[in-house]
């Protein structure tokens, strides 16, 4: 047993927390200990070794749920997740300069702020590529309309104008070396403003539900929609959709990163091995665990079931993972998503120097100045200590090195 159990409450769940040497604030134990006491959940609750505070539901935990959904535990980055490929490059082909390497991704990925599209949003395409227009037209225009139809107030500028594109915060798009010196190309990211758009309307309206009935909770964000409420179908249906808008714009980045490699001075040709690593971490799917069928929420964690593979980054300074989950039924075969923070954006931004961020990332072609701060190496956790915590839930395939790091 590599868990340990932090609830012992009679009107609540179980907690089982894989734990063992990153250790857990204790907001994120209230914060476990609030969801453990809604009648819907269970029959227990896994929390990662990345566990951490986040609003309403802590990030890093898995939450199965009975007929019903907590919006605020799938958040507002719905369908949040990563993709990895694996090029037949190697690193002594790679050129001396990787600054280049960085500004071709920058000028192919638009990245940073967005403000669903507007005149200044930097982080949108202002001429949307050919390949974005289509994949929305065909596999997402329908379904948005059919959102927007029943709620128009999630109705938002062009959408496709971020299919293919970054954001900010913790999103980022690298390239590493792995065990063998491959070249790999590996990015994270989600459904940008209209996964926002979605979770943040549909989180308002689970609270308007619980008032209607009455319902006494132990926080206001952990408001749920039961099976047959009103919403409860809609809702279903947007986050469905947005968490397939992410994959898609996973899937466009990828393509637009890899031929932004192959462009950049001194690169020579090469191809992709095998397919991409994909896997979302911050989503709610329909799964059978222990006969039951739930509602498995995975707000900052991801599905490591019986050969499963996975990604799991450390931060832009440290090693990420290529993983095969090992199918463990005590963490409804999920395993951590990340190292987590150790640092609040704000707190990382007092007590991290501009030079303690050089010297973290020294090794890496990245952003050097304050506005990464919040992001730097010494905000997350030890990514080592993360998997150890972990061991029985995946095994390490691939571990990769960064050298180069693009952040919105």
């Amino acid at each position: 047993m590599n868990y340990e159990l932090i609830n012992s409450r009679e009107d609540a769940v179980q907690i089982k927390a894989w734990i063992r040497g990153v250790g857990i604030e204790d907001q994120a134990k209230q914060q476990l200990r609030n969801v453990s006491k809604l009648p819907i959940v269970g029959p227990w609750i896994a929390a990662m070794p990345d566990v951490h505070w986040g609003l309403g539901a802590t990030i890093g935990s898995v939450i199965p749920t009975k007929k019903a959904i907590i919006p605020a535990a799938v958040g507002v980055d719905i369908g949040c997740g990563m993709t990895a490929v694996r090029t037949t490059l190697t690193a002594g082909r790679l050129p001396d300069n990787l600054r280049a390497i960085r500004d071709e991704i920058e000028k192919a990925v638009p990245h940073g702020r967005t403000d669903n599209g507007g005149r200044n949003d930097r982080g949108a395409w202002h001429d949307i590529p050919m390949e974005s227009v289509r994949d929305w037209k065909t596999h997402l225009e329908e379904g948005y309309k059919k959102i927007v139809g029943k709620h128009p107030k999630i109705k938002a500028a062009n959408n496709a104008n971020h299919l293919g594109t970054l954001g900010t915060g913790n999103h980022f798009l690298e390239v590493c070396l792995d065990e063998q010196d491959s070249v790999w190309v590996m990015l994270h990211s989600g459904s940008r403003g209209i996964g926002n758009k979605i979770g943040t309307y549909f989180i308002e309206l689970a609270k308007k539900d619980m008032e209607k009935h009455i319902r006494n909770l132990p926080d206001k964000d952990l408001a749920y929609f039961e099976k047959g409420a009103e919403h409860f179908d809609d809702y279903v249906f947007a986050v469905e959709w947005a968490q397939n808008f992410a994959r898609l714009n996973r899937k466009r980045m990828m393509d637009q990163a890899l031929a932004a490699l192959l462009k950049a001075p001194g690169v020579p040709e090469f191809q992709t091995l095998e397919k991409a690593v994909s896997c979302h971490h911050n989503y709610v799917t329909r799964e059978v665990h222990f006969g039951e069928e739930l509602f498995i929420t995975r707000k900052g964690a991801i599905r490591a079931g019986i050969d499963d593979l996975g990604i799991i980054p450390g931060s832009m300074g440290a090693k990420s993972f290529i993983v095969r989950g090992k199918g463990n039924p005590e963490s409804f075969e999920s395993a951590s998503h990340g190292a987590g923070r150790s640092m609040s954006r704000n707190e990382a931004k007092k007590k991290i120097s501009l030079e303690q961020h050089a010297k973290d990332t020294s090794h890496v072609e990245c952003r050097k100045d304050k506005d990464v701060l919040d992001e730097t190496p010494r905000a997350y956790k030890d990514i080592e200590k993360v998997m150890q915590a972990q061991s029985d839930l995946v095994e390490i395939v691939h571990t990769l090195h960064q050298i180069v790091c693009v952040k919105g």
